[in-house]
């Protein structure tokens, strides 16, 4: 049969997904995988949780849509509660969106209003990190540092400049602490303010551990302390993306708190729904909305199914149940394990350079060469080849390329449901150490 869908990849014969259950999806042939990358790092409670399904199914006999503009709704308050009510200090209210694209480009918006309505309308700038990936849409594909998703719309993207990352294994020198290295590359950012002028930047953006693009690189101690101390003294907004690290991925319910900060703006996104419904948020600080409030009385920006009760409806049981059933400990415990089980299996991997991560969001990237960390030729595609076979055994993960400079280097991301037992992550690590070793026959 012919699909009449623009499918990502239009050469490539999709299975059939028609059912889930637990951490497991089963297409239409009856071959069940184990959905061990969440889909994106999104099903942080798997797949067919009965508690989502039942609060959406009362929500949809209640009341399916209401327009924001009109009304607001019983689920997004009380959704909106629990997120400030267990949100870094400082942050007040939420902003709902349909994804995490939709809630990078809601944060500039926000950023820049926030900064014209103090009076401070020649702030223009945005500063983000290399190797970063903030989300589709022009403004967050602008912010974004992933070379490769960026240079056929470079055109048409807006100004953005780009700093280091925080990548230890890459980038540190052998002659330097982790603390001196993060204290590096953070003073980039001072160093790129004052190039740009110390009044014209209107924030800073960075993911605390960053996803897709690097593979679940966490920053050195220090690093984010002094990212917050540089913004602070030159009026610049910290946005700070969780729209794959948050949520309870890396074992707290936003990644951040490991870092000892709090944002002025944070967006998250995938884990809020765990992939019942779309949503996502932009959390706020205090200070963001009295700006508002006190200047025009809005913020100037909108989209049909924000706040969309259905979505609200999930998001607000899928976040009940990790609370209630403490899932947090559970990633805790389940990230040790699998960082153990990893280890053990690719450890002393002659291609394995380095195993990362923090929770249940953890990565291994490949290498030519441990010594030298000497990438693979990019024409191989070896992050493609280890997603294939890892596909034929029953097991979905997150391979990537141009790990290095968008062009360069292969990583696989593993972001498992919070719902994992010891037995599905040592099965995990067990297909997964089958898939990178039969990808890696006839060209290693």
């Amino acid at each position: 049969m012919t699909s009449r869908i623009l499918h990502r990849m239009i050469n490539h014969a999709y299975p059939v997904a028609v059912g889930g259950e637990g951490i497991e999806i089963i297409d239409s042939q009856g071959k069940r995988y184990i959905d061990a990358s969440g889909g994106a790092a999104v099903s942080c409670l798997g797949h067919g949780h009965p508690d989502v399904t039942r609060a959406m199914h009362e929500q949809a006999d209640k009341l399916a849509f209401a327009h924001t503009s009109f009304f607001t709704t019983e689920p997004a308050e009380k959704l909106a509660d629990k997120l400030v009510g267990h949100a870094p200090k400082g942050i007040s209210h939420a902003y709902y969106v349909s994804g995490g694209s939709e809630a990078i480009e809601a944060a500039l918006k926000m950023a820049r209003q926030y900064h014209v309505e103090r009076g401070e309308p020649q702030r223009r700038h945005f500063i983000a990190r290399r190797q970063s990936y903030h989300g589709n849409t022009v403004g967050a594909l602008s912010v974004g540092g992933n070379a490769w998703r960026r240079q056929q719309f470079a055109p048409m993207l807006i100004d953005a400049h780009h700093i280091s990352p925080c990548f230890e294994y890459r980038d540190r020198r052998p002659d330097e602490t982790a603390e001196e290295y993060g204290r590096r590359v953070a003073e980039e950012l001072e160093v790129k303010i004052l190039e740009l002028g110390k009044d014209s930047v209107i924030a800073f953006i960075a993911e605390p551990v960053v996803g897709a693009t690097l593979g679940a690189v966490t920053a050195v101690p220090g690093y984010f302390k002094r990212i917050r101390e540089i913004c602070d003294t030159y009026g610049v907004l910290l946005i700070l993306d969780e729209v794959m690290c948050g949520m309870g991925r890396t074992g707290t319910l936003h990644a951040c708190e490991q870092e000892g900060i709090s944002p002025d703006i944070m967006t998250i996104a995938k884990g809020l729904g765990g992939g019942y419904q779309p949503i996502g948020a932009v959390l706020l600080g205090q200070h963001i909305f009295d700006a508002f409030r006190n200047g025009t009385g809005f913020f100037q920006h909108g989209h049909t199914y924000l706040g969309h009760p259905m979505a609200c409806a999930a998001a607000l049981a899928v976040q009940e149940v990790i609370e209630r059933d403490h899932l947090l400990d559970n990633v805790k415990a389940m990230g040790a394990h699998l960082m153990d089980r990893l280890q053990e299996r690719f450890g002393n991997h002659r291609h394995v350079g380095d195993i990362r991560g923090r929770g249940l969001f953890q990565a291994i990237e490949l290498v030519q060469d441990r010594a030298s960390k000497e990438t693979f030729d990019p024409a191989l595609k070896l992050n493609a080849r280890i997603k294939a076979e890892a596909m034929k055994i029953g097991l979905m993960c997150y391979p990537m390329g141009g790990t290095i400079d968008g062009r360069h280097g292969d990583h696989v991301l593993l972001a498992p449901p919070f719902i994992c037992k010891p037995g599905d992550i040592d099965i995990i690590v067990e297909r997964l150490g089958d898939a990178v070793d039969t990808a890696l026959k006839g060209i290693a």
